[in-house]
């Protein structure tokens, strides 16, 4: 008398991703540089407003400049 038997085996569903530790440090990265370079940009742009305010106006600002510069 012939028996038969059936295996079945477990299935596994593969995403084909997978994600490093160091890549993950990387983006971290890359975000904190990329957020403190906008801050100083912004802290930059905010001094040359004040500095043109306080001179009282652009052409005043770098005749002042310049003469801060070249000593005279």
């Amino acid at each position: 008398m012939p028996v038969s038997t059936s295996v079945q085996g477990k299935k596994r569903a593969a995403t084909g991703e997978r994600t490093d530790a160091a890549t993950e440090v990387s983006k971290v990265s890359i975000a904190v540089v990329g957020i403190f370079a906008a801050m100083v940009g912004l802290w930059s742009l905010a001094c040359i407003v004040g500095g043109i305010m306080s001179s009282g106006g652009v052409s005043q600002l770098v005749s002042s400049w310049f003469k801060a510069v070249s000593g005279g």
